[in-house]
């Protein structure tokens, strides 16, 4: 029995020092939870279990992504097919493996495509978060598990959404901390997530065939969880209007990564 607790307690020490080693490398254990759509149709649960995960504490740099073109050519800006970026992508350097004064190498990389973010984050040896994990980790406030409920974080997010994106960007990492220990989920760039064509439609968003029309307009307003939410409507609506092509001035990502 003595050897059975030992082993119990070695595992449990291992878990631990690698969830450690993580998050001193950039990425917080975020606790399972239950992630609450703004929209859903009437066959959709009204809340969906999200198990822990990891996920970086702050959006993929400049230079970090610089490092990853430079081991993988074909992502370059001057040789990137145009069926996985199109034109612009990262049109804020100053070539194919230089950053220049609109690219610091501490902001987060912006006018990155979809498929761009995903082949940097398996390189990476990571993922890009799913929609339901990365609303799991901006649910919670500065100080309360609760955002959307606390003044202090619903008023700074509202504040980013009425404010111009500042050029160059911030530095990734600069916002304040919520309560996991995640910094610049809503204050920073938008970010992509893995299955960022799912939002708002029951078909691909890439297509018009499959749309839910209940989920827009007045109909929209009138099923949504939360109508005063007014950040999740604005990331579900954002999201539901992109290709995975598309390069946008301030949308980056950042990964996440299962657990072991």
């Amino acid at each position: 029995m003595r050897h059975v607790v030992h082993a119990v307690l070695a595992l449990a020490a291992g878990v631990a020092l690698a969830r450690g080693a993580l998050a001193q490398a950039g990425s917080v254990l975020i606790p399972a939870g239950t992630y609450e759509p703004v929209y859903r149709s009437g066959q959709e649960p009204g809340a969906v279990s999200v198990a822990a995960f990891f996920l970086d504490v702050r959006p993929v740099t400049n230079a970090e992504f610089l490092e990853f073109v430079r081991a993988n050519p074909s992502w370059r800006r001057s040789r990137v097919s145009p069926i996985f970026a199109e034109g612009g992508y990262l049109g804020d350097w100053a070539g194919d493996v230089q950053l220049g004064a609109r690219a610091p190498a501490d902001s987060p990389v912006v006018r990155v495509s979809w498929f761009a973010a995903r082949a940097y984050a398996r390189w990476a040896g990571k993922r890009l978060p799913t929609a339901a994990e990365w609303e799991r980790a901006a649910s919670v406030g500065f100080t309360t598990p609760d955002g959307a409920s606390e003044p202090a974080y619903r008023d700074a997010v509202l504040a980013w959404f009425s404010a111009p994106t500042p050029a160059p960007l911030p530095a990734a990492g600069s916002g304040r901390a919520n309560l996991f220990g995640v910094r610049d989920l809503s204050d920073l760039v938008w970010e992509w997530v893995e299955d960022f064509n799912t939002a708002l439609v029951s078909g691909d968003s890439r297509g018009d065939t499959g749309l839910d029309r209940g989920l827009f307009c007045g109909a929209g307003a009138a099923s949504a969880r939360e109508f005063r939410d007014y950040p999740a409507f604005m990331r579900a609506g954002f999201r539901s209007s992109l290709r995975a092509s598309y390069v946008v001035p301030n949308l980056g990502f950042r990964c996440a990564r299962s657990l072991p």
